[in-house]
């Protein structure tokens, strides 16, 4: 992997081959990519909206399950060298996910609304504000 920057921006694609290991090509380029991260040698920056195009495509296309989902991502996330904007809020999202049936937008909302003091969340959304109001993380 010959990388010209510290820091790669991935894409949902190279998460999914990552997760799926359904492309021997693209998996290996992937774990490669992850591995230098694990070591410390580069650091990876996710959107959030590409975790919002994976979970989308790994329940949907994929038919994979939301604790499955859930845990494989919070794992990837935990990665040292991972960055993403509010990490614990995403992270604290994908644990709320996996016990709902609420989209992964609506929980990333929830996470915000249950553990930002700094910002309060409005919605119309029922289940949103269900959540929000929950004891239940």
């Amino acid at each position: 992997m010959n990388l010209k920057k510290n820091t790669v921006i991935v894409d949902a694609n190279v998460i999914l081959r990552y997760l799926l290991a359904d492309h021997e090509e693209f998996y290996k380029k992937a774990e490669e990519l992850f591995d230098a991260a694990i070591d410390g040698k580069i650091r990876v920056r996710i959107l959030q909206s590409v975790i919002a195009e994976v979970v989308y495509v790994l329940a949907g296309l994929y038919k994979v399950r939301r604790g499955e989902i859930s845990e494989a991502l919070s794992n990837l996330l935990r990665i040292k060298t991972v960055k993403i904007s509010d990490k614990d809020i995403v992270i604290t999202a994908l644990e709320i996910y996996k016990t709902t049936n609420l989209d992964f937008v609506d929980v990333l909302l929830c996470a915000y609304g249950k553990n930002s003091p700094e910002v309060s969340v409005f919605s119309f959304d029922r289940g949103v504000v269900k959540c929000i109001e929950s004891e239940t993380v």
